[in-house]
């Protein structure tokens, strides 16, 4: 009877554990699929970058680089159990402050990419804005580049390779990383018609421009001043010469022309470049936006303020501000007082 009794106090004991090694065992295992295995810094998101050919040992190496994982063994032997290393998706990809190994899996598996924020502003070039699209986006400068030069698709959505890049106005848009050229070229393109309302069209209208005309101009807008409360007055100034077919001798279409936007003095030399672009030897507007101009000078155009001048020149202090002038005479002057300015900063 005793050793009845003792053989079932040891079969007790050792059927408890039993249960506390399986309670441990399920305790560690949903710890490694349920515990915060990621850190980043200062509780800021890191990102997972992953392209169509990226494999799952890439994606590890990404892990550790970054520095994010505490325990990429549990992270790896989960991906493996769930079949997440053989069905990687590509994009972009947010690990949070104190993810779990399984929110992780379930993000990369399921495409629930984290939107990239585009910026899209002070961009000169369609050299410059392929740079800005590819340091954002996922697709190189070179695709990009191609895309804006290439004819036949800028004409499905009435543009030029002259003007496409009147279609981007400037702003944030959310977009996903891996967009292709084409998809993200369709989206500014839906953007681009959202922006022209019905309110804006008729303003357009009322100035006998066409809304890529109105966006060529503003870009000449903003070339030649930062100021708002003279962009309105430098948008009517070049509306009256227009309407007189006069040419706008606008000193940023030059520096355009000849690639150089450190000029601060034009001569002869400049003003004689044979381009299209060259607003003193050609009248009417340039082929297209020597720059992508803000919302702020497009609507300058648009909102301009009606007068009689024609002619202005940059303020000799040099602060951005600039004389307007009905008469020939009258800029002369504004303009001596200019040259002397120049002169006595031994800029020629």
């Amino acid at each position: 009877m005793n050793k009845l009794h003792k053989r079932s106090r040891f079969s007790k004991l050792i059927a408890g554990c039993l249960v506390s090694i399986v309670f441990l065992g399920v305790g560690y295992a949903g710890f490694e699929c349920f515990g915060g295995n990621f850190y980043t810094k200062d509780s800021k998101p890191a990102y997972l970058y992953i392209r169509s050919n990226t494999s799952f040992n890439e994606l590890i190496h990404q892990m550790q680089s970054k520095g994010i994982v505490k325990n990429i063994n549990s992270f790896t032997r989960l991906a493996k159990l769930t079949g997440c290393d053989k069905k990687l998706r590509q994009g972009r990809y947010a690990v949070t402050d104190g993810m779990s190994n399984i929110r992780l899996i379930r993000h990369l598996s399921y495409y629930m990419q984290t939107p990239v924020s585009l910026k899209l502003n002070n961009i000169r070039t369609k050299q410059q804005l392929a740079g800005k699209l590819s340091k954002q986006l996922m697709a190189d400068s070179l695709t990009f580049i191609t895309l804006l030069n290439d004819t036949a698709s800028d004409s499905t959505m009435g543009f030029t390779p002259e003007t496409i890049i009147a279609m981007f106005i400037p702003n944030t848009y959310e977009v996903y990383w891996d967009i292709t050229p084409t998809q993200l070229f369709a989206k500014m393109y839906h953007e681009y018609q959202q922006f022209w309302t019905e309110e804006r069209l008729q303003k357009a209208q009322s100035t006998n421009l066409t809304p890529v005309e109105v966006i060529t101009l503003a870009s000449i807008v903003e070339e030649e001043t930062n100021l708002k409360h003279d962009k309105p007055i430098v948008a009517g100034l070049y509306l009256n010469r227009l309407r007189d077919n006069i040419p706008l001798q606008a000193d940023p279409t030059l520096r355009f022309a000849c690639n150089d936007f450190t000029l601060k003095r034009l001569t002869m030399k400049q003003i004689l470049v044979r381009s299209p672009y060259n607003t003193y030897l050609n009248k009417g507007l340039p082929p297209g936006p020597i720059r992508i101009p803000s919302i702020e000078s497009i609507d300058a155009v648009l909102n301009y303020e009606p007068s009689n001048y024609l002619y202005m020149c940059a303020k000799e202090t040099l602060n951005g501000e600039h004389y307007f002038a009905a008469t020939w005479e009258e800029h002369k002057k504004n303009a001596a007082k200019y040259a002397a300015k120049l002169n006595e900063l031994g800029i020629h």
